[in-house]
């Protein structure tokens, strides 16, 4: 029953995200909504943790299965995107280097503000 509690939980504030989109007039898709609500709800203990802590742990654990229809739907299209492979590839690469680059910069300066707070 807990369980079913919490995926309750989930799937509302998801709802409450579809609602957002169809509200909003802003270019963010309605899953990106329901994260943020979700993230709020978190941080200011609205919701406990331990009120989807399950749920989103096996939710976790089962993502790759949920990127198979995706994968399925990129070699159905493969004819189309034949020709952009290429450009597709480049620009992965390089935001994914720019990611990694940002993401280790943050961090350091992170540790680094942290270190001189503890002295």
């Amino acid at each position: 029953m807990k369980f079913i509690r919490q995926f309750l939980i989930i799937i509302l504030i998801s709802f409450a995200g579809e609602l957002l989109h169809a509200i909003l007039p802003l270019p963010v898709p309605a899953s990106i909504y329901g994260l943020l609500i979700l993230l709020a709800g978190l941080q200011t203990k609205v919701i406990p943790l331990k009120a989807v802590d399950e749920a989103g742990g096996f939710l976790i654990e089962i993502m790759p299965m949920l990127f198979i229809p995706a994968g399925v739907g990129l070699m159905v299209s493969w004819g189309d995107l034949k020709p952009v492979l290429i450009p597709i590839m480049v620009t992965i690469v390089v935001t994914t280097v720019l990611v990694m680059g940002v993401s280790g910069r943050t961090a350091q300066f992170v540790l680094k503000k942290e270190e001189k707070k503890d002295e």
